[in-house]
């Protein structure tokens, strides 16, 4: 294909955006206009600097992350946890979680009931108080693309279908996981727990302990236990950037 810069008058401030890991979608209205009307060009040119550039059918861009797999950041399973808590929470008060998370609006007021509810998950993610969950998480949540602020009003944006369709996945794996358990029930054995540990580019990266020939040889195939919430949303986060990649 041959390209001409000419016509990517946007260039810079589109790729900007996107290598910084943000989610360009219909409320960029100037960069994700050029970017629909020249997405083949775009797709081309990012592709030859080494970028896979993806359009999600529902509204959005952005790059594929260098990193996948096990290798998933702190940052991306704050929000993928923050995603879990929120939909079980709207759906305990009987309010529709997709139509919230879909163009909805929460706001910052419920942060704190929120926050007293789940706060043993949110421990796990090093968030003990409002101010950070709301900058480490709806901060970081307003920066990448995934929803706006104002006023004291987060209102969610079409990017967050990423982290929907990890929650569908676990809560999937978990009706799954409950079925087999309830109809094989034979205890003893043990799952991959997932850890967090610090890479050497300072982000945090997941290691799955695995069982040792012994231990695996000595311990039944059926009937596994169900996972943790944890554990299920660690494996979603990475299988749904694997198939990103």
């Amino acid at each position: 294909m041959n390209l001409d810069l000419s016509e990517l008058s946007l260039l810079a401030p589109i790729f900007r955006e996107l290598f910084k890991g943000y989610h360009v979608s219909r409320r960029d209205a100037e960069l994700y206009s050029q970017l629909s009307n020249l997405q083949d060009a775009y797709r081309a040119l990012f592709k030859a600097l080494g970028y896979e550039l993806v359009c999600d059918p529902r509204g959005f861009y952005y790059f594929v992350p260098e990193q996948i797999g096990a290798q998933v950041n702190k940052t991306a399973q704050r929000l993928a946890l923050f995603t879990f808590i929120i939909v079980e929470h709207l759906a305990d008060q009987g309010r529709d979680p997709l139509a919230v998370l879909d163009g909805g609006s929460l706001g910052r007021d419920e942060l704190p009931p929120m926050l007293e509810k789940y706060r043993e998950l949110f421990l796990q993610a090093e968030v003990q108080t409002q101010e950070e969950l709301e900058e480490k998480v709806m901060r970081r949540m307003t920066q990448l693309g995934f929803a706006s602020e104002d006023n004291g009003t987060y209102r969610f944006l079409p990017p967050m279908h990423r982290f929907l369709d990890v929650c569908l996945s676990v809560q999937q794996d978990r009706d799954l996981a409950a079925s087999l358990h309830s109809a094989l029930p034979i205890a003893g054995m043990q799952l991959p727990r997932p850890h967090l540990l610090d890479d050497d580019s300072g982000e945090e990266i997941i290691e799955l302990e695995t069982l040792s020939e012994a231990e695996s040889a000595a311990t039944p195939t059926l009937a596994p236990e169900p996972e943790t919430e944890e554990q299920a949303m660690a494996r979603a986060i990475a299988e749904e950037q694997e198939l990103d990649a």
